[in-house]
């Protein structure tokens, strides 16, 4: 595949998503990235919703950033677990985007989140450009996304040891988030926490990676969402069905003591 290719005017220009490979050709570290990737996307897309009624915005999973050309292409890009990138569309020239290409959006992420699958020396190495060679052909993942990429915030997320570091983008320069008193990590722009919350996410009980909203409810998922309204419904059900039953009882005691007047006697409707 050719990086560049020339224009009618003879000038050589930048390849766009569709020229660019969609995979780097390595296999997803283990079982519970992609799940963790779903449960991020669907419990925050109602906020996102909320923010860019537009719906101009994208989330990526697992898909490239490419923020330099280089030979094969797949070494100028960094693959976040998972990030959003706001006030972009959706999708290019009617397609979804196969990566997401800097010299062509010009925005970068609002958050890059990477999950931890080794002992975490990848996602915190700060080995600049200048030092790679012929022993090291990509410069430290902390230091592209630092000082190449830079979200404004960045998180690794370590589910062996249950814990989330979170950085902020400051004078370029990334510094660590402390956490909030729910342990939580604010993210301003978006209105919402991040955190760790243990609990059984499809049929797997882990530390999960999740969103909060500002005062601490856990954004809940489409699936979950559904449960909390079928409980509503039940418990509706209930109290409708417990008030007929109360209604009904009241109705016999009236009978009853209407049978016991006119056993004396008395009419119970001159009464």
């Amino acid at each position: 595949m050719t990086i560049a290719q020339s224009s009618p005017l003879g000038i050589t220009s930048l390849p766009d998503h569709t020229q660019l490979p969609d995979s780097d050709g390595t296999f997803v570290k283990n079982f519970q990235e992609h799940p963790q990737s779903i449960l991020l996307t669907d419990s925050i897309k109602p906020t996102l919703e909320q923010l860019h009624p537009d719906g101009q915005y994208t989330i990526g999973q697992d898909c490239g950033i490419y923020w330099r050309l280089t030979d094969p292409p797949e070494k100028g890009a960094e693959s976040p677990d998972w990030f959003y990138v706001p006030n972009v569309p959706p999708s290019l020239d009617g397609q979804f985007r196969r990566s997401y290409v800097l010299w062509q959006e010009f925005i970068p992420p609002l958050i890059a989140l990477e999950f931890v699958s080794g002992d975490g020396s990848e996602e915190r190495d700060r080995t600049p450009l200048s030092q790679i060679g012929q022993d090291r052909q990509k410069p430290g993942k902390f230091w592209v996304y630092e000082q190449i990429i830079r979200p404004a915030f960045y998180g690794i997320y370590e589910v062996q040891r249950a814990s989330v570091e979170v950085y902020h983008l400051i004078e370029n320069h990334y510094e660590l988030v402390q956490a909030n008193e729910r342990g939580h990590y604010p993210i301003e722009p978006m209105g919402v926490e991040v955190g760790i919350w243990q609990g059984r996410y499809g049929n797997v009980e882990l530390p999960w990676l999740r969103w909060w909203d500002r005062e601490g409810n856990l954004l809940l998922t489409g699936e979950e969402r559904a449960a909390v309204e079928r409980q509503r419904a039940e418990t509706e059900r209930q109290r409708a069905e417990q008030a007929e039953l109360e209604l009904q009882q009241e109705r016999q005691r009236a009978e009853r003591l209407a049978e016991l007047l006119r056993s004396q006697g008395i009419n119970p409707e001159e009464l």
